[in-house]
């Protein structure tokens, strides 16, 4: 009998495991790498029409006069949509004309409140005063307050986007 070495064809206890250890390695590593494929070729759909919301009932607001309005509204945020609280101060100058103001001053971004004595927005944290329409009276605030886009639909008041009002 000669020996001429291992020759055999099956696959021998050594190189079956191997086989499966890289196989696993393979199936751990596609496992990992496809939420990454996902998120690099499927980017997040990008919001671009405007959104409108219903904010308030214009027959339940009074001419002249501030008032402040919580409304949800909902936010896109990559895949996540979340609905958030939020407020605007409204001035209803008529039937067909209203204003509604975004609700952080100028300044640095603190709540302001309505002064209805004085009939002026006043930010009690750096003594910025603004008027009926927005504009700064006095104080640090650089620029007239923020506005948000306004459309009447019937007795409904929907906003939109903030718009940032320059001096």
């Amino acid at each position: 009998m000669s020996f001429q070495g291992n020759s055999r064809t099956e696959p021998d206890r050594r190189g079956f495991h191997t086989a499966v250890i890289y196989g696993l390695g393979a199936i751990m590593g596609l496992a990992m790498s496809l939420p990454a494929a996902v998120y690099l070729l499927f980017p997040p759909k990008s919001k671009k029409e405007d959104q409108w919301v219903e904010a308030a009932d214009l027959s339940k607001l009074e001419t002249g006069v501030a008032e402040e309005v919580v409304f949800r509204r909902n936010r896109v945020d990559g895949w996540k949509v979340s609905s958030e609280k939020t407020s605007a101060w409204v001035v209803k100058k008529s039937d067909t004309e209203v204003v509604a103001f975004a609700p952080q001053c100028t300044h640095l971004g603190c709540a302001y409140r309505f002064d209805e004595r004085k009939k002026q927005f006043n930010c009690p944290c750096h003594t910025s005063n603004f008027d009926l329409d927005g504009k700064v009276i006095d104080g640090p605030a650089p620029r007239p307050l923020d506005r948000y886009l306004v459309k009447i639909e019937g007795n409904k008041l929907l906003l939109g986007q903030v718009e940032k009002k320059e001096a």
